[in-house]
């Protein structure tokens, strides 16, 4: 997979360059959610809800949440950076619904990357970062290839 240029898939201890996070002005929100924590549905969504501050609106299923990323306007910021560590972790007894989660993310992202210009490139709204031990991230890539390939087919 050709990553696009808001997703970042980083071994525990990796850098990402703070060019590829943060624009040059204006406010940035940045979020941490941790993957191990995200053993079942409503601890992913109770992570999102606390990690993200998301708005006292939210459903509490998929379609919440994938509407919630793809909108916010709720968080007051110029800019977005989701960070979401041991991403591989996520939901380790459903790997269906991991796929669910990725798909929202990959989503999310499309719907708020960077924007080109003639003579530059824009930094989109939102910038996810998913973290994972250096021996999963091939698998974790070839994953998020997977729901990028889904995401990408569908309509936006």
């Amino acid at each position: 997979m050709h990553s696009p240029p808001w997703l970042h898939v980083i071994a525990e201890g990796g850098v990402v360059p703070v060019d590829l996070l943060l624009p040059t002005t204006g406010t940035t929100y940045v979020a941490r959610v941790d993957g191990r924590e995200m053993t079942d549905l409503d601890a992913v969504f109770r992570s999102f809800y606390d990690g993200l501050r998301l708005p006292d609106y939210f459903g509490w299923n998929w379609n919440a949440l994938h509407d919630c990323l793809r909108d916010l306007h709720w968080l007051p910021a110029d800019h977005r950076v989701l960070i979401v560590e041991a991403a591989d972790e996520a939901l380790p007894d459903d790997p269906d619904e991991r796929s669910v989660l990725f798909r929202a993310l990959l989503s999310a992202g499309r719907r708020w990357s960077y924007t080109r210009k003639p003579d530059s490139v824009e930094l989109g709204g939102l910038v996810l970062v998913l973290y994972c031990d250096a021996a999963s991230v091939p698998s974790l890539r070839e994953h998020l290839q997977f729901c990028w390939a889904e995401v990408t087919a569908a309509p936006s």
